[in-house]
């Protein structure tokens, strides 16, 4: 890994000059490359940077990184692209991740949305689930739906839970709700129809119907999103699918639109929740797909590392501007889960989105996250964010509140010269004593040390909701860290959890968008049917997937995709008869017959026991959904490798400065660039090894080797 240092700036200059490219140094991170060879971009768009990775087919690596700018979000993208000098007619993939669709759920900036629904289930989604997060919160309060009473209309029809059709579906009705729903306004209208899951065809018949009556309305029908059972999950699904989807829409037509005057005319990927990417045109469906479209490319990303370095469980710790996000992949396995909540805390029981996201923890812990005072005298760090603009007062953009970036600086753990302008450090202390300090007796210095320690302990209690309360000992697990402020936390994280080897990839500060780069095309198909495993023959149950592959086959012929690029896996939700919820089962691949129906109820007694710590032999089991997974493959390049070279590491100390770290206090540190290192290096702590945006803090007693593909290496001592 190389970032730039003066000998390599001249060079980038050069060719920035060249191309006719405005440069700015201060932006650029990592590897740059003169085109030559086609070349997968992916662009990540985050609370506070738009990320940018190029890498092309000899893997040589390059990054960016620019200012997210709302409410404009293609402009960033458009505008790191343009500062990048890349050939956009070497382009032969581009794959993007944002922050859209959250953004319009949480900021509540989506389209005014009608409901249609069947006759007696109107209040569905303010009926809601009764079961509360937190039993002995007093004011508890269920979350308020997206669509009022008023927007949300009942239609005569009914399906029963077999797919029967029990009474057929009433026109007039739909016309009815269709001229109500003008006469009030709404922008877009979620069809959902009791038992669809079962049979979808008066959803099918509605969205058709609805398209006549008034074409420009934006329609999504439950059936198009999900075919998992849960009326009201289902309901609150197609309900944020409806709400988001003209923001989505507009916001994916002008991005082709202005990518195709840069002149990428290549095929252009969002990024899923689950994992995977689409086509543009598939998010336009089902934007709600999107919901986690950053964050959980991060994921991938460190499975695809993980693979890499022979490395199979694994917990990802993701610390952005404004979040800390972090989950964990088990046998090499990313989780994924159809429980996602959006809006979920320990006390709110947030919006149920019934499609497959993997599964994450996020808390409102980044380096823009404000600390703050509250009514009882007590140190807060988060969830409220600086943001892109104003941002940390290190920032120079008119920010008045102390953050943790704030705070690293006076730690000394971030570095002023690395910031995109001058640093008033006066400022940032006055604004650590003014805001917090004073209510605590405390200097700058001091009160620095407090909000990192409050921001770590947020952060240590997130990973432990991810592997401790999920079943898992974090001790058998290697801690990957990433994001702007990962590294920086890393080592005192996992000091306190005990895990014993810590992985700093390459280009951490932009590795989500780094594994965007690796994804492959994802679609998941999944049907609930509820099938006694003992009762339910093999050939029935073979003829369940048969549907699923039928339907996985006609999307990827749609997309071009030939068969020996395409990857299926099985999975099924499953359960002991008489239970609510299931357990999810990786399966083997149909047809079945009696030996792989024990094997697949032994899988099942195993995940039990691992979630609940017990099992039921000789209880009945039942399949409640079957989950197919379909992966269309596509070509990546491979990393490439950096030089060993003979240096004296005393050769590349850029300084020496006086640093906090968490577990040993202030230390005069050697500080190292990390683009300046070599395969091979290793550095005892304490030390710091820092690039542009990102720095890795080792504390004595560690010791970082740095390996041939320029990842970061830390061994913390812990046995």
């Amino acid at each position: 890994m190389i970032i730039i240092s003066n000998k390599l700036t001249q060079r980038v200059r050069t060719n920035v000059k060249n191309s006719k490219a405005k440069f700015d140094p201060l932006r650029y991170v990592i590897f740059y490359t003169k085109g030559g060879g086609h070349m997968r971009i992916a662009t990540d768009i985050g609370g506070t940077f738009t990320d940018l990775v190029a890498l092309d087919e000899g893997g040589k690596l390059f990054t960016i990184k620019g200012d997210t700018t709302p409410p404009d979000f293609e402009r960033g993208i458009i505008e790191t692209l343009t500062a990048s000098a890349v050939n956009t007619a070497d382009v032969a993939a581009f794959i993007h991740g944002t922050t859209t669709i959250i953004n319009a759920i949480t900021e509540r900036k989506g389209a005014k949305t009608g409901l249609i629904t069947t006759k007696g289930f109107r209040d569905v989604l303010e009926i809601a689930r009764c079961n509360r997060p937190d039993l002995f919160n007093l004011v508890f309060a269920k979350p308020s739906p997206f669509i009022p009473r008023y927007l949300r209309h009942e239609i005569e029809e009914r399906i029963s839970a077999d797919g029967d059709i029990i009474v057929p579906l009433n026109r007039r009705d739909i016309e009815n709700a269709v001229a109500a729903l003008k006469k009030d306004g709404a922008e877009a209208i979620a069809v959902c129809f009791i038992n669809s899951y079962a049979n979808d065809a008066h959803e099918r018949e509605t969205a058709g119907y609805i398209a006549e009556l008034w074409p420009e309305v934006f329609v999504s029908y439950s059936g198009q999103i999900t075919r998992e059972w849960r009326e009201y999950e289902r309901t609150s699904t197609v309900a944020l699918n409806a709400y988001v989807g003209p923001v989505a829409s507009l916001y994916v037509h002008n991005l082709e639109n202005r990518l195709r005057e840069t002149g990428i005319v290549c095929g252009k990927y969002i990024m899923q929740s689950n994992g995977g990417s689409t086509p543009f045109r598939g998010a336009v469906t089902a934007p709600i797909n999107m919901v986690e479209s950053g964050p959980v490319a991060g994921v991938f990303g460190v499975a695809i590392l993980g693979k890499l370095l022979g490395e199979s469980r694994l917990i990802s710790f993701d610390v952005g501007g404004t979040t800390a996000k972090c989950s964990l992949i088990d046998n090499g396995e990313v989780k994924i889960t159809t429980n996602y909540r959006v809006e979920r805390t320990d006390r709110y029981a947030g919006y149920p989105i019934m499609t497959p996201v993997v599964d994450i923890v996020e808390i409102g812990n980044g380096g823009g996250s404000i600390a703050w005072i509250d009514d009882t005298g007590s140190l807060k760090v988060g969830p409220k964010s600086a943001g892109a603009l104003p941002g940390p007062v290190a920032y120079g953009k008119g920010g008045t509140e102390p953050t943790t970036t704030d705070a690293c600086l006076v730690a000394g753990r971030l570095s002023p010269v690395n910031f995109d302008r001058p640093v008033n450090i006066e400022a940032v202390k006055a604004a650590l004593t003014e805001r917090v300090g004073k209510y605590l007796g405390l200097d700058a210095e001091e009160t620095a040390v407090g909000v990192i320690r409050v921001a770590e302990a947020n952060m240590h209690n997130a990973l432990k909701l991810i592997s401790v309360r999920r079943g898992y000992d974090p001790r058998n697990f290697t801690l990957v860290a990433y994001g702007g402020g990962g590294p920086m936390h890393a080592s005192a994280l996992a000091r306190e959890l005990g895990i014993g080897k810590i992985v700093i990839p390459v280009c951490a500060s932009v590795f989500s968008a780094w594994g965007m780069l690796m994804t492959d095309i994802r679609h998941d198909y999944i049907h609930t049917n509820i099938s006694p495993l003992d009762e339910t023959s093999s050939e029935d149950l073979t003829d369940m997937w048969k549907s699923l592959a039928a339907q996985a086959a006609g999307e990827l012929d749609s997309q071009g995709i030939p068969e020996d690029k395409r990857l299926f896996s099985y999975y099924a939700d499953m359960r002991y008869a008489q239970q609510e919820h299931a357990v999810k089962v990786q399966v083997p691949p149909p047809p079945w017959d009696s030996n792989a129906k024990d094997e697949i109820v032994s899988r099942f007694h195993a995940a039990h026991e691992h979630y609940y710590t017990f099992r039921l032999e000789g209880t009945p089991v039942e399949i409640v959904n079957l989950h197919l997974a379909v992966h269309g493959l596509m070509d990546k390049p491979n990393p490439g490798e950096i030089k060993n070279e003979e240096i004296p590491l005393a050769n590349l100390v850029k300084e020496r400065r006086r640093v906090y770290f968490s577990g040993d206090a202030w230390q005069d540190a050697p500080v190292y660039d990390m683009g300046a290192l070599f395969a091979g290096a290793v550095i005892d702590g304490p030390a710091v090894v820092e690039e542009k945006a990102a720095a890795t803090l080792v504390e004595r007693g560690q010791k970082l080797t740095v390996d041939v593909y320029g990842n970061l290496i830390l061994e913390t001592g812990v046995k």
